[in-house]
């Protein structure tokens, strides 16, 4: 379950409140997968999205915007 506020599309802002910089959305990847995220300066973000077996899975996702936790 996610709570709001914990992802950028439930509420939290999109503003790294330590860097100050916007964070950038993209297909970041660990161990569990690849998943659609943000990143800033200060290193990851938030995980906007489940986490998909391929990049390609999870690209086609934030390109149609058919994401989510």
């Amino acid at each position: 379950m996610v709570m709001l506020g914990e992802t950028i599309l439930l509420g939290a802002s999109p503003i790294c409140p330590d860097c100050k910089k916007r964070a950038k959305r993209d297909i970041y990847h660990t161990p569990a997968g690849y998943y659609v995220g943000t990143y800033c300066d200060c290193g990851p973000y938030s995980r906007e999205s489940t986490y998909y077996p391929s990049e390609g899975l999870a690209r086609a996702a934030l390109q149609n915007g058919d994401f989510g936790r």
